[in-house]
C-alpha cells in the first residue's frame, strides 16, 4: 500500500480538499482519487526531509501568539479602510533570518500572509533575507524585531 500512495496523509488531505471544493458528485470524487494519487507519488521525485519538529508549548504558545496577531491586524486593517488615513505608508521591508528549515520558513510565510497587513513577498535563500509587503509600515526596526522575538524564536524552537 505504501508503494502506492507513498504519502497518505497528503493523499487524504488532497482529496478531502478536492471533493469539499468540487462536490460530491462520482465524476469528482473519481478525479479527486486520481489527482490526490498521482500528486502522492509525484512527492517521491522531490524527496523530501522528513521534518523534525519538537511537540510541546512552543507550538500552543505561536499558536496562541498567531491567533491574537491575526484578530489586533484585522481590526487594524479594517480602521485603515474605513478611515483611509492621509499619512498611510505601504512599503517593503528585507527581515534577516536565522531560519534555515524549510518547514519553518513555510510556517513563517503562512503566518505572515495570514496576518492582514503583511504579505510574504520572496525568501532570498543565498542571503537569508525575507522581503516582506507591510500595508501600514511605520517603524521598520520594530517589524523585524516583533516578527523575530514573536515567531522566529518560537519557530527555531520547534523546527530546528
Amino acid at each position: 500500500m505504501r508503494r502506492l500512495v507513498p504519502y497518505p496523509l497528503l493523499a487524504l488531505a488532497l482529496f478531502a480538499m478536492w471533493t469539499l471544493l468540487t462536490g460530491f458528485s462520482p465524476g469528482h470524487i473519481l478525479l479527486g482519487a486520481l489527482v490526490a494519487l498521482i500528486v502522492s507519488r509525484s512527492m517521491l521525485s522531490l524527496k523530501p526531509e522528513p521534518p523534525r519538529v519538537r511537540v510541546g508549548w512552543a507550538m500552543l504558545r505561536l499558536a496562541g501568539i498567531v491567533l491574537v496577531d491575526i484578530v489586533r491586524s484585522n481590526i487594524a486593517v479594517g480602521k485603515i479602510i474605513l478611515s483611509n488615513p492621509p499619512d498611510r505608508h505601504s512599503d517593503f521591508i528585507e527581515l534577516p533570518t536565522e531560519l534555515r528549515s524549510p518547514y519553518a520558513l513555510a510556517v513563517l510565510a503562512l503566518i505572515i500572509t495570514a496576518t492582514p497587513g503583511s504579505l510574504w513577498v520572496q525568501h532570498d535563500a543565498n542571503r537569508h533575507v525575507i522581503l516582506i509587503h507591510i500595508l501600514d509600515l511605520v517603524d521598520e526596526a520594530e517589524w523585524v524585531r516583533q516578527i523575530r522575538q514573536r515567531y522566529e524564536r518560537l519557530l527555531m524552537e520547534i523546527f530546528e
